[in-house]
């Protein structure tokens, strides 16, 4: 039986976020809301605990304590009364078939071509037809730039596009919600504005996004919202063109100082 449609809310709430590896403090309290159709951008030092926390969100990572929504539903657990019961591999599965997430290195199957890619998960996991498969995803290519490699293995395609096909393969689900780990930090710089443009168009069809990035331009024009975080927590938030030209915490000025 699937779960009921969640009430209108944020399409992603944090409450109370510790993470911790061993004696490593990752995450020291978050709180976030990303609203449905918004785009937050995530920004920070290495080790700050951004990429973390954003795999909590689909809980690749599991959390220690605190409470995490999505849409409306506790993300891998399920609560009785005050105590949180962690949910089955196979549940925490099917709630992730709602939130796509595109990491920094592209993890394409090698011997399976751009249009296998796409559809691998869609007929896999939701037991879709390949024929109904195969029309979106060659949609979903050419959506993304790509409709002239479509019979493309990953080894022939560039780093920029085979990340615009770990796009595309996340697309595929039809999600909810869309997670970017640093998906530029792995290119070669000409090839970046092309994964960036592809994401600026999925932000004006209204897709949730929450972006880690180290590009700032991007997150300038594009983001909705801004978060910076260090140490394991969120230093400042807001428009992100008022925190980078008016950060108002010394840490996020130092950083800035430093990237921009």
């Amino acid at each position: 039986m699937s779960e009921p449609t969640a009430s209108a809310g944020p399409m992603v709430k944090a409450e109370g976020i510790h993470k911790f590896y061993g004696r490593l403090h990752v995450l020291a309290g978050i709180d976030l809301e990303v609203e449905s159709g918004e785009v937050m951008c995530v920004i920070g030092p290495s080790g700050s605990g951004k990429s973390t926390f954003l795999r909590c969100i689909n809980h690749l990572e599991k959390i220690d304590s605190g409470r995490l929504w999505v849409d409306g539903h506790l993300v891998g657990y399920r609560q009785r009364g005050e105590k949180l019961h962690e949910m089955r591999e196979s549940e925490v599965a099917a709630q992730r078939r709602d939130i796509g997430m595109v990491f920094q290195r592209f993890n394409l199957f090698p011997h399976m071509t751009a249009l296998e890619n796409v559809m691998e998960a869609p007929v896999q996991v939701r037991g879709e037809s390949k024929a109904a498969v195969r029309e979106r995803a060659t949609a979903l290519l050419e959506q993304v730039g790509l409709a002239d490699k479509i019979s493309g293995y990953p080894s022939q395609l560039s780093g920029g596009q085979q990340q615009r096909v770990a796009i595309a393969r996340a697309l595929a689900m039809e999600p909810k919600l869309m997670l970017f780990d640093e998906p530029t930090s792995a290119l070669d710089p000409e090839l970046v504005g092309d994964v960036l443009d592809v994401m600026r168009q999925l932000a004006l069809d209204g897709m949730t996004m929450v972006v880690v990035t180290h590009e700032m331009g991007f997150a300038r024009e594009v983001g909705d919202s801004l978060v910076f975080m260090d140490g394991g927590v969120i230093v400042e938030q807001g428009a992100p063109r008022e925190v980078l030209s008016d950060p108002k915490h010394r840490r996020t000025q130092d950083f800035l100082s430093k990237v921009l």
